[in-house]
């Protein structure tokens, strides 16, 4: 029987190579790189180099957008002194999954989810919502997940070691590595 097509939004590939791994027991997955957040673009260009670099370690297609930062500060500057995990990253993860919910109905892929809920300062319940919403907006449907669960944030620290891969010490937004 064939397995479910799933595209997954992917932030940075650390958290790529654990929920990936996970994923690939019950679905056809893709990946998606769509972060038009991350500051500067010598940042951005490391994070999709790494994440290449799991793609190819796990053997899965990623598709990738256009680096394109005008609009993501555009809807974001009057949120610029919101704290991490303020309302400014809320607009960012609705800004990336609702691109990827276009990607998943445009590409015809059966379910999308995010990476994102790995880390432990993101809010899963968030990118759930949101996720929700978009998925009924383009008929398709959402993995809910909260992949921070069962150790696995600690178990992708892991295998980012063992494979080599850079971790970034911030989310990616010039705010953010403002604040570090």
């Amino acid at each position: 029987m064939n397995k479910p097509k799933i595209l997954v939004h992917i932030c940075c590939a650390p958290d790529a190579l654990y929920v990936i791994g996970l994923l690939k027991e019950n679905y056809d997955v893709s990946g998606y790189f769509y972060n038009p957040n991350i500051h500067p673009q010598k940042e951005y260009q490391l994070r999709l180099e790494e994440t290449k670099k799991v793609a190819r370690i796990l053997n899965f297609n990623l598709f990738e957008e256009v680096y394109d930062q005008s609009r993501w500060m555009k809807i974001t500057k009057k949120f610029k002194d919101e704290p991490e995990k303020g309302r400014r990253c809320d607009i960012c993860y609705a800004m990336r999954l609702e691109r990827t919910a276009q990607k998943t109905s445009e590409l015809g892929f059966d379910i999308f989810t995010t990476v994102m809920s790995l880390s432990p300062w993101k809010k899963a319940d968030v990118f759930n919502q949101i996720g929700k919403m978009f998925a009924h907006r383009y008929r398709i449907n959402f993995l809910e997940a909260n992949f921070k669960k069962k150790d696995g944030f600690y178990k992708s620290i892991k295998l980012s070691i063992e494979h080599n891969l850079y971790r970034q010490n911030y989310c990616g937004c010039v705010y953010s590595q403002q604040e570090k």
